[in-house]
Parts: structure tokens; sequence; C-alpha cells
């Protein structure tokens, strides 16, 4: 039996820390500090949620949940740089859009100073495309080849004159 039950906890411990995950890559450089990972903004100011991983504005209009690479008309100046942003790691936080609502009113405004990826000097956050340090996150790239090459990266054959 307690073996049984330290296989299970090891599996369960196993499974937990796999599915940490994170998306600093994919946050906008707008986005608070702060946060490994994030699934959704909430930004109370425009009522509206921020899909991270589809960079995605989620607003409601007639009833219906829109899912768009751009803020709705009226939001378009809405400086999301001074807005105040909930992160919200649930899935489909905006059905529960009423209770959120309500639980942030007072985040309305921009009287809650928020730091924000863009002016952070954590080089954690030099990977978010606009960074004022942005670096690309290069991926693991073949060892250089020098396959047919000569010493000087030329084919090994002389020019002719």
């Amino acid at each position: 039996m307690v073996l049984f039950f330290f296989c299970y906890f090891i599996t369960t411990t196993q499974k937990s820390v796999a599915q940490v995950n994170i998306n600093i890559q994919s946050q906008p450089v707008w986005g608070p500090i702060g946060y490994d990972h994030v699934d959704y903004y909430y930004i109370p100011d425009v009522d509206m949620y921020y899909y991270v991983p589809q960079r995605k504005y989620v607003y409601l209009s007639n009833n219906r949940w829109i899912f768009n690479s751009v803020p709705p008309a009226q939001y378009r100046n809405y400086n999301f740089y001074t807005g105040y942003k909930v992160v919200m790691n649930e899935p489909k936080p905006y059905l529960q859009h009423k209770a959120h609502k309500v639980k942030y009113v007072g985040f309305k405004g921009n009287n809650h100073h928020q730091g924000i990826i863009k002016n952070s000097k954590e080089a954690k956050y030099f990977v978010v495309k606009g960074h004022p340090n942005y670096v690309a996150k290069t991926k693991m790239s073949k060892p250089y080849s020098n396959k047919g090459k000569g010493s000087n990266g030329n084919s090994g054959k002389k020019k002719k004159n």
C-alpha cells in the first residue's frame, strides 16, 4: 500500500511539474511584470480580456464573445501601457465576466501603478518583442557544418584567375 501511494505521489508530482509553462515571450510589452505564465489579462478600464497565447483581444459584441487581433474601434486609442491588467490563469475567464466586472471595478482609472514588461530591466523580459533590449530567443541551431568546404569556408577549389 505504501509503495502504491509513493508511486502515485511521484507520478502526480511529475505531471504537475511537467505542466508548468513559461510564456514570457508571448506576453505583450504592455503586460505587467512578475508573471512567467499568463493565459489572459482582464482590463477593467475597457471591460475586455486579452488572450496571450493567441495574441487576441476578447470582448463582448451583440452578446457574443469576439476574439480579434485588434481591440474594438472605440478602444483603439486606449493606452494599454498605463491601464491596470488583472492576470487570469484559468480557462475562458470571460465566461465569468459579470463577476470580474464587479470584483475589479475598483481598478478602473490610472490610479493603480503596475510595472510593465517594456520598462523592466530583468533579462528574462528581453525575449519579448518590442522590449528596448529585445534579443530574439534563438532555437538550438545545427552545429556549423564544414562538410565539403576548406578551412576558409570555401569549397576547397582554387579560384580561376
